[in-house]
């Protein structure tokens, strides 16, 4: 199931819209957004680089405010759009970003002590094969995965967000989930993947 936008993302064509007189006004987006995309940025290139990564979407979206598209209330598709096109540029930092944490340990936000240590098996099962595996993974496909998986984008939302036909999200969609899979069939982290790709 997928989340649902506040009411306050209703209204962001009508900021962007008042931002083309008022340039100040373009600053509702940033509060209103910026928190979210930071979090795709940290997860994508790594936290050293996130505030720098947030601060270029933000001006890189000002300096398009003029061309958006005020059929859209929504805004965080077109931000998101933005973000994706600058952790292309940070590729090479993405791919280490995912190798060194292979190794890493997952930190669970389930609470109650039982649930934190199923959570925190699971993760340690898949983590360091679903990095290898999203390493590895074409830009495009890995794009779409990480926006439907982490940000829970419609494919509406990420054909958008990707300038890029519906038909060919779900293309991507299913030739990632399909890669991921094979990486993980035939080790202790296949039957944890299937647990958390069938639940979705």
């Amino acid at each position: 199931m997928r989340r649902r936008r506040g009411s306050a993302a209703a209204d962001d064509a009508a900021a962007v819209e008042s931002s083309w007189r008022e340039p100040e006004r373009f600053a509702v987006l940033f509060d209103r957004h910026a928190p979210h995309i930071h979090r795709y940025l940290a997860r994508r290139a790594g936290r050293q680089v996130a505030d720098d990564l947030v601060a270029e979407t933000f001006l890189a979206a000002f300096a398009k405010r003029d061309r958006y598209d005020l059929r859209y209330a929504d805004a965080r598709p077109w931000l998101y759009g933005i973000a994706t096109n600058l952790v292309g540029q940070h590729h090479r930092d993405e791919v280490r970003q995912y190798r060194i944490r292979q190794a890493a340990v997952a930190e669970p936000e389930v609470p109650g002590h039982a649930d934190r240590v199923a959570v925190d098996v699971t993760a340690r099962a898949v983590r360091p094969l679903l990095a290898q595996a999203l390493a590895a993974l074409p830009a495009g496909d890995r794009d779409v995965l990480l926006l439907i998986a982490w940000e829970q984008l419609t494919y509406q939302e990420v054909s958008r967000a990707l300038g890029i036909p519906v038909g060919t999200v779900r293309s991507r969609l299913h030739r990632a989930r399909s890669n991921v899979r094979q990486v993980l069939t035939g080790t202790s982290a296949a039957a944890a993947y299937e647990e958390i790709t069938t639940s979705e």
